[in-house]
């Protein structure tokens, strides 16, 4: 009866003990906004409660087994030379073989399923985004608008956006938390990312991988838009910037290392700029077919 009552306490106290720390939580892995977050987000609870299913046995065992047969308690019989028990064997190993066996299906079919350069499908023709990132900022390239925009990339909720990633000089990561998917932005390469957002909002997006002193302050804000109309009229405002982007040494100059850069928009820019970024370097992997001639 002791021991249960002990149990009853801890469970309680524990329930309690997590209500309050998460309370205070604002996680944007678990609050997504597009397609992609809420798929990714059933995957890392699905993970968890799996996990659990080992982890809260243990944990309350460790306790209730530290009780009751702690050194002062002279009613529980004593076996020294006790050292094997097939049962316990046998949950021991089945229990998270069983688990093991479930991630594993989980996790092949949702890394096919969310693989990254997957196109989402949708109705909607999607939206083609170049990024290049640069020491330390991003550039958004929009090839078929022809405009550019520095730390801030906007698109039209509810229709697939396909970015294809680059990095102008240094291994770095691209992500959206509330989008989801993080992916690398390497040097003479182009990765490819879709997503969707589903909900009209400013997300944070930023650089998460360290790259140098400016690291910290590589962020960008992604504009989810009302709609095709307000993307458009976004578009035809970055088309009235006095600023451009007319040449190869016009990107040179932006790609200079700087820190905490302001939103920056371009009404102009070289057809092939994200190709010549991505071709710079020799041996370049992922020459890009539209570009060739």
């Amino acid at each position: 009866m002791k021991a249960s009552r002990y149990q009853s306490i801890l469970l309680r106290g524990g329930v309690a003990t997590a209500i309050l720390t998460l309370s205070g939580c604002s996680s944007a892995l678990l609050d997504p906004k597009g397609a992609i977050g809420v798929q990714e987000k059933e995957l890392i609870i699905t993970a968890l409660l799996l996990m659990l299913i080992v982890v809260i046995p243990v944990i309350l065992m460790t306790v209730y087994f530290a009780y009751r047969y702690r050194s002062t308690n002279t009613e529980e019989e004593y076996a020294p030379d006790w050292a094997h028990s097939t049962k316990i064997e046998v949950v021991v190993w089945t229990i998270p073989i069983i688990i093991i066996a479930i991630l594993a299906v989980i996790t092949w079919r949702s890394t096919h399923a969310l693989e990254p350069s997957k196109p989402i499908a949708h109705p909607e023709k999607p939206l083609t985004i170049e990024v290049v990132s640069l020491d330390w900022k991003w550039l958004f390239i929009y090839p078929e608008q022809g405009i550019a925009t520095v730390n801030y990339v906007a698109f039209p909720k509810d229709v697939p956006v396909t970015f294809k990633i680059t990095s102008d000089n240094i291994m770095n990561a691209f992500f959206i938390p509330r989008l989801g998917s993080q992916i690398y932005a390497m040097p003479g390469m182009v990765t490819r990312l879709n997503l969707i957002a589903n909900h009209q909002g400013d997300y944070k997006g930023f650089a998460s991988s360290y790259s140098g002193k400016g690291f910290s302050e590589m962020k960008f804000t992604a504009a989810a838009l009302e709609n095709k109309q307000a993307f458009s009229q976004w578009v035809d405002k970055v088309k009235h910037s006095p600023k451009q982007i007319e040449n190869w040494q016009q990107y040179r100059a932006l790609a200079e290392p700087s820190v905490a850069d302001p939103v920056s928009l371009y009404s102009s820019v070289p057809p092939a700029l994200f190709n010549d970024v991505v071709t710079q370097y020799p041996g370049s992997m992922n020459r890009l077919p539209e570009h060739e001639g």
